[in-house]
Order: structure tokens, then C-alpha cells, then sequence
């Protein structure tokens, strides 16, 4: 009788734990009546363009568990702090096309005029509880303090990693439109963002931004939740072009047949960003091996590839670096170019690309 005591506190402590405002809200009212019009949302949650199972066949959760306490590599996380810059974003020159990565998939750019942010996440941590999912020493230079006012924030799903609550609660002054996927602006609603200034949208939308500037949201692999709930919002990619470039901002994703659909009908582009970590043969539907990265470019028709989702949190159990270092070998079979800034550090978004491995210098 105790232990059932017990357990029965424990499930009360959890859920009003999960009552926390950080865990945001699921669709309701007019929004999930439209999210059940989209074509991609069947059985009461949304599904994925080709069948994608949470584990690969023949894992179960019990070998994940296990491999995640006892069979991480030793480096999985790096020994020394990472090596970072500093950039005056404030003070930017107005002409100047930049891009500034601040660790795994959150970066700004300047590009003709227009300031971008995508999936930004300062809060240390990519997870409900602060002290665990910590992001690596070194790897949080910036804040949001250090941005200027931001045209357009893209989300590209609701997962921790992602989407910050106290990074998005802090930008709320500084952001004139967010764009994301079907379901995440209820978070961000009940947040307190106005709806006005927030498109969401479906795969295969478009939102014009006007002075030649637009969104085509495209798809991803993989799911959604920030809870025990999962894929009540879409999880997406964007398509975005500016009146001197077309860029591919990827999300997360496993490989899947609609990269090359993407390339045929929107390529070539100048660069696309795509996620190069957190990766494992138990869950390689939903994130792609590094080498599946480089054909995924590849069938994106970029000029350049910036691999993301890297350096700054452990995920996965691989070596903190062992993603980086196969794209860059696979990257190179194919003769394609890449974009590998130093966290923090301002490069043009359609330079030359970036040829210093400084992940090299650290243990």
C-alpha cells in the first residue's frame, strides 16, 4: 500500500510540475480546428510524409535507456571550453550580409536589410529541469540583450532545443513577425506574443514578407511535444528567399525523399542549414547520420552546406565533435563547400566558405 502511495505523489508531483507555463499549451479552440483541415494531420496528431517509426526496428526503449546511462562515449561532451567571438550585433552595418551561429541550431543573420533569428535558445539549458541538458562551458557568449530588434524569428518546431521559453519570453519586444509550423503559435499565444504578427503554416504555405522577401514552409522528419503529449504541433523547414539570395533553413529532420523535391522546385540555393548532430542508428529516422547530411545538400542543390545542431549541447551519446568531423569528410567527397563558423563568430552568408576546423584545437 505504501509503494502505491508513493507512486500516486509522484504522478501528482509530476503533473503539476507539468502545469508550469514553460510547458506552453496544445491547440484548441478555432487553431486546432484548422490544424485538423491539414492534409498532414490524421488520428488526431500530426504524421510525418513517410512512415517513421520513433526507433529504428529492433530497438527498444529499455537498449536506449541503458546506452544513455552506460554507453555514452567518453567525449561526449568536450574537456576544454569552446572557443568563441564576440560581435557588436547593435551596430551593424546595415549593407553587410552576416551570419552569426551561437551553437547548435540557433543563428542571426543580416541579409538586405532584414535581421532573422532562427530557433534561438540562451537559457543554458535545453530542458524543463535547469540543470540538466546544460550547454557546454564557453558556448553561451551571447544573450538577448546583445540583439537588435529582429524582422523575422523563425521556429522551426516546439521541442526544448528549439523553442526557449525564456528566450523567446525575453525577445517578445524585440520580434515584428515569427513564422513557424501549424500548433506552435499556441505556445507562443499563451506566452503572451500577439497573434497579429505571428504566420503559421502548413507544408507547402507560403507568406510574403513583402520588399522581396518570402517563406515557403516545407517539410521535416521528425515529431513534436514538449510533454508526455507528442505531435499536436507541425515540425517544419523553410524555404527563404530575399531579393539577393535563396536559403534553405532546415530544422530537424531525418533523410527523406522530399530534399530532392525541395531542390527540384525551389533550388539551387546559396546555402542550406541543416543538422548535422544528435544522431544515432536507434532514432535515424528522425535525425540524419552526418553523411546523410551531405546528401541531403546535395539533393537541396546548395551551393553550401552549414551543418547545425552541434557544439553546444550532448543529446545523442557520439563524441561532441564526431558529428562535424564526418560531414566534413563526406562533404568533401562531394566537393561541397562549408559554412563552419566559430560560435559567435560574424561570417558573410554567401562568402567564401569558412576552411578553419577549429573543433580540431579542442579536446
Amino acid at each position: 500500500m505504501s509503494i502505491l502511495i508513493v507512486i500516486a505523489l509522484l504522478v501528482v508531483a509530476i503533473a503539476i510540475f507539468m502545469q508550469q507555463p514553460q510547458f506552453g499549451k496544445q491547440p484548441e479552440g478555432a487553431r486546432l480546428e484548422r490544424i485538423k483541415q491539414s492534409p498532414n494531420y490524421r488520428d488526431g496528431k500530426f504524421q510525418n510524409l513517410s512512415h517513421t517509426p520513433d526507433l529504428a526496428e529492433g530497438t527498444s526503449y529499455y537498449t536506449v535507456f541503458k546506452e544513455f546511462f552506460f554507453g555514452k562515449n567518453k567525449r561526449n561532451k568536450p574537456k576544454d571550453s569552446i572557443p568563441t567571438k564576440k560581435e557588436d550585433l547593435l551596430h551593424l552595418d546595415p549593407e553587410e550580409n552576416v551570419l552569426v551561429w551561437f551553437g547548435h541550431s540557433s543563428y542571426f543573420m543580416q541579409a538586405d536589410g532584414k535581421t532573422i533569428l532562427v530557433d534561438p535558445v540562451f537559457s543554458g539549458s535545453v530542458s524543463p529541469v535547469s540543470f540538466t541538458n546544460k550547454a557546454y562551458p564557453g558556448s553561451d557568449a551571447y544573450t538577448v540583450e546583445d540583439l537588435p530588434e529582429i524582422d523575422v524569428l523563425f521556429i522551426s518546431h516546439d521541442h526544448w532545443d528549439h523553442l526557449d521559453y525564456e528566450t523567446v519570453l525575453k525577445l517578445k519586444t524585440k520580434v515584428k513577425k515569427v513564422v513557424t509550423g501549424l500548433g506552435t503559435a499556441q505556445h507562443l499565444e499563451y506566452w503572451g506574443y500577439d497573434t497579429a504578427i505571428i504566420e503559421e503554416k502548413d507544408w507547402g504555405e507560403h507568406v510574403d514578407l513583402g520588399d522581396g522577401f518570402s517563406v515557403d514552409v516545407t517539410p521535416a522528419r521528425h515529431f513534436s511535444g514538449r510533454g508526455f503529449s507528442r505531435n499536436k504541433a507541425l515540425w517544419v523547414s523553410f524555404v527563404f528567399k530575399t531579393p539577393s539570395m535563396k536559403l534553405f533553413l532546415g530544422g530537424d529532420s531525418g533523410y527523406d525523399y522530399f530534399f530532392k523535391e525541395i531542390g527540384d522546385k525551389y533550388g539551387p540555393f546559396d546555402l542550406a542549414i541543416l543538422e548535422c548532430g544528435q544522431y544515432n542508428e536507434y532514432w535515424k529516422y528522425i535525425h540524419m547520420m552526418p553523411e546523410q547530411v551531405a546528401q541531403a545538400a546535395t539533393d537541396l542543390k546548395t551551393e553550401r552546406l552549414m551543418p547545425v545542431h552541434w557544439s553546444k549541447f550532448s543529446l545523442a551519446l557520439h563524441a561532441w565533435d564526431e558529428s562535424i568531423k564526418t560531414v566534413t569528410e563526406a562533404a568533401a567527397e562531394k566537393n561541397l563547400p562549408l559554412l563552419t563558423p566559430m560560435i559567435g563568430e560574424k561570417v558573410n552568408i554567401i562568402g567564401e566558405p569558412v576552411k578553419e576546423q577549429w573543433w580540431n584545437t579542442i579536446e
